[in-house]
């Protein structure tokens, strides 16, 4: 497993997080021994966010690994608030008792990180810049960070909080690059070419924050995984599975790999239940693909390189 620092913090990570959004699938046995199996395969990171089952996915979670401040010590906690019933909410007001329930369902004094989830067009940046600076001051949150953020958005927010931001968490895999297409392409008339996100992999790179990818198996919205869509993406699985054969691994781990391989140190989120298909992602951590392989799949998954 490779180790991260999230800068600006004093979070050594691992670059496998656990996400729990779909932990209300498993009984409580079955949910605890994906946790351990995570832990013993070195991952330390695990992400929440209130919305996930209605909050029962923290719940489980911390009924699973009977929740104490021992085993709390070993795990690296973010969640995530701001999503309402059909709209965005980054009050003061709702942030904190967001908060306050995310810490009673985990069973937690603290969180590591917490991130707002998705951008509120209406957010007061000095209202959310207050609840972020009690809510530090409290001891209930450590760090704090944003989720499908564009820079601009992070932008206004910074000017008014004196606490860094120190993550984004956006949706990223070999199937979903739109943050990667446009620098590739950069002044073509072309599709690819359209800059659908204000750069924002390289203003993270820029300003530190760790960018963290939701959906690493996924195309589109939620559409399904692209590994084994034969019918959607013969030519990528056909280069992954060769790749996948040269290193001696599965093509979760392949499509892991290109992630991680990044220079900008990208977490991967995980959204599985499936002990072996977590086992299989870990096992990309720290395959460094060649140039040559990583523009190989970046180019089967159907892009252009001019």
């Amino acid at each position: 497993m490779k180790y991260i620092n999230i800068a600006n913090t004093d979070l050594q990570v691992s670059n496998i997080i656990m996400g729990n959004m779909r932990i209300p699938q498993l009984s409580i046995a079955e949910a605890e021994n994906l946790i351990r199996s995570s832990l013993e395969e070195g991952i330390n990171f695990f992400d929440h966010a209130d919305i996930y089952g209605k909050g029962k996915s923290e719940e489980i979670f911390s009924e699973a690994i009977h929740m104490n401040s021992s085993i709390r010590e070993e795990m690296i906690i973010q969640s995530k608030c701001g999503i309402r019933n059909g709209y965005f909410d980054f009050s003061k007001e709702h942030i904190l008792e967001s908060v306050d329930g995310i810490l009673k369902r985990l069973n937690t004094e603290y969180l590591d990180i917490l991130l707002l989830h998705r951008p509120d067009p209406l957010m007061e940046p000095a209202e959310v810049a207050e609840a972020f600076e009690e809510l530090h001051n409290s001891g209930k949150v450590r760090y704090f960070g944003v989720s499908n953020h564009n820079p601009a958005q992070i932008e206004l927010l910074q000017k008014y909080t004196p606490h860094k931001l120190v993550v984004n968490q956006l949706q990223f895999s070999i199937a979903h690059t739109p943050m990667i297409d446009a620098g590739i392409t950069l002044n073509m008339k072309m599709d690819q070419a359209i800059n659908r996100d204000m750069s924002v992999l390289e203003y993270c790179r820029l300003n530190d924050i760790t960018m963290q990818a939701w959906s690493p198996y996924q195309h589109g919205f939620f559409a399904g995984t692209f590994l084994g869509d034969l019918e959607h993406y013969p030519e990528l699985n056909e280069t992954i599975d060769g790749i996948a054969e040269k290193y001696g691994v599965t093509n979760t781990a392949i499509a892991t790999a290109w992630i991680t391989r990044h220079p900008a140190n990208i977490q991967v989120v995980l959204g599985t239940t499936k002990v072996e298909r977590m086992k299989d992602a870990c096992q990309g951590s720290d395959i460094r693909l060649t140039r040559e392989e990583w523009y190989q799949i970046y180019k089967a998954a159907g892009n252009i390189i001019p």
